[in-house]
């Protein structure tokens, strides 16, 4: 409830209250004075900047956390040179229903930066870009 709150009170300006809790009075309401609600919102307008620190952390927290819980799922893959690959194949061209969906082998001939690389077919012509790995998957032969 705590982080309700702060985060209502920096996004309009005062604090979240209950729909059931509108039509009776608070307490807030019947010790209500103007000099104190000045004095109330200068204490406010002081803390902002904490308030602001403290969701900036708490943000920076979350990021963090999701993150984390991707790159766990995520499974590091390589492809070294002289490996056999297949490439999808609906890439370059619309693939039909029966259409085989990967093509190859090639072999990696080099690693242009990482994840990309540079393939050969296997009649020995060099294909003219370089090729994401998110496109190739490795050939067992």
């Amino acid at each position: 409830m705590g982080g309700w709150v702060v985060k209502s009170s920096m996004a309009y300006g005062a604090e979240a209250v209950a729909p059931a809790k509108i039509g009776e009075q608070s307490w807030r309401v019947k010790e209500y004075t103007s000099s104190g609600n000045d004095q109330a919102l200068q204490i406010s307008l002081d803390l902002v900047d904490e308030l602001r620190d403290e969701a900036s952390t708490r943000a920076e927290r979350y990021r963090a956390c999701m993150n984390k819980a991707y790159n766990d799922r995520v499974k590091p893959r390589t492809f070294q040179v002289g490996d056999l690959v297949l490439r999808k194949s609906d890439i370059l061209k619309s693939v039909g229903k029966l259409d085989p969906k990967w093509e190859g082998p090639y072999k990696v001939i080099e690693i242009v930066k990482m994840g990309a690389y540079r393939l050969q077919h296997s009649d020995g012509k060099i294909l003219p870009r370089p090729w994401n790995m998110a496109n190739l998957k490795k050939f067992y032969a």
